[in-house]
């Protein structure tokens, strides 16, 4: 009898601990097409789910049009993990919180050939460069180099994914291409002719239907990410070093990016913020081998 009253206790405790798990959306830019960004992505849901007791499953949308067109649709989702821009947009108009951001600064780098460098990023006006869709950060940074409306470069928006922009400069099918900084790095043999400002680091941020414990506890587990050697990989994928905590202020003034991009709206009544200056990136605790 003793034993019964054993199992049965145990199987309520499991009933009621599968009861409290609920599932939760993460939204993520169309860096990737969705097949891939499933490979890219899916291993740090799965971490989330471990160490949290919920389950996580990956969003995604085919192209920056279209993730544009459902963000300003206010299309649900849970969490999304996206570069500064798009993150001070959620929290301006969606309410979203900032929980934690990648530590490193996001930058963008214009690369070109060994026979290109000469003459700049001016030199390449009138030419190819290879770029992800508008509204993604290095489309819209390539505005920064080239403001004259009349001296403009060929911009293609044809790239799958950024490393896309470097295998078609190898294989000679453009003359240039703009890339965030972690993916520029890998190239030494390519040249960089433009970086950009930085902004703070992608965030990882929720919608104000998540729950504040679970919000703690997704915190929690980022943060602890890069203390795992076993999750080295995950940090890898996403070319990050590690999580660091967010704020708004962070991000403020990063919406600004989006003002010449169809469908932006200003908010009514509104004063127009100055951006922030980027958050500085702490010393990064080194991984154990």
């Amino acid at each position: 009898m003793k034993s019964k009253s054993v199992v049965l206790g145990a199987l309520l405790l499991l009933g009621s601990q599968a009861a409290a798990a609920a599932d939760y959306t993460v939204i993520v830019e169309p860096n990737y097409p969705p097949t891939q960004a499933r490979e890219v992505y899916e291993p740090l849901l799965a971490y989330l789910s471990k160490q949290t007791g919920h389950r996580f499953f990956l969003k995604t949308t085919p192209n920056y049009h279209v993730y544009w067109r459902d963000m300003r649709l206010n299309t649900p989702t849970d969490f999304a993990f996206e570069e500064a821009h798009f993150a001070d947009y959620r929290i301006n108009r969606q309410k979203f919180t900032p929980l934690v951001r990648v530590a490193d600064p996001t930058k963008f780098t214009l690369l070109v050939s060994d026979a290109m460098q000469e003459g700049g990023a001016q030199g390449l006006v009138g030419r190819r460069i290879v770029s992800m869709s508008a509204p993604s950060l290095g489309y819209l940074l390539l505005g920064d180099i080239y403001k004259n409306p009349i001296s403009q470069p060929e911009i293609q928006s044809v790239a799958a994914n950024w490393k896309d922009g470097v295998d078609m400069l190898f294989a000679g099918e453009t003359d240039a291409a703009m890339v965030p900084d972690y993916i520029a790095r890998e190239y030494p043999n390519l040249v960089p002719v433009n970086e950009s400002r930085e902004f703070t680091g992608r965030a990882f941020s929720a919608a104000p239907t998540v729950p504040a414990d679970v919000r703690a506890a997704v915190t929690k587990a980022m943060l602890s990410l890069h203390l795992d050697p076993n999750q080295n990989s995950i940090l890898n994928e996403i070319g990050a070093t590690q999580f660091v905590p967010a704020t708004r202020a962070d991000y403020a003034g990063a919406e600004l990016l989006l003002r010449d991009v169809f469908g932006y709206q200003p908010i009514k009544g509104a004063a127009a913020p100055k951006p922030a200056a980027p958050a500085p990136a702490p010393a990064t605790t080194p991984p154990r081998n």
